[in-house]
């Protein structure tokens, strides 16, 4: 699942680690897929179910920057890979400068 994602993230240096959870109360199956250079501080939460023939079903792709207030949400996993080539470099330069500015204060 997300297999261009997370050649997108090798290629460009960042770790990810997978984690499963079965929510209780709803049918569909989840993953938290948490990335980042440094620290593990960026999360993808995919929703997804089965199709009667028994494939994968991706229902939602949530998408949370690290200091991001609400999340990106996304169909297929070709807009969110349109959406991280966009901004993922330009997050990082936002959080260099924020680091930067409580340096000096």
């Amino acid at each position: 699942m997300l297999i261009r994602t997370k050649n997108y993230l090798k290629q460009n240096n960042y770790q990810y680690k997978k984690t499963y959870i079965r929510p209780l109360m709803t049918p569909d199956n989840v993953y938290v897929f948490r990335f980042g250079k440094n620290n593990l501080n960026n999360r993808l939460i995919i929703r997804y179910g089965h199709k009667w023939t028994g494939r994968q079903k991706i229902n939602e792709i949530d998408l949370r920057l690290h200091k991001q207030k609400h999340p990106r949400i996304f169909k297929t996993e070709s807009d969110l890979l349109n959406y991280l080539k966009n901004h993922l470099k330009e997050h990082e330069i936002k959080l260099k400068a924020i680091k930067n500015i409580k340096k000096t204060s």
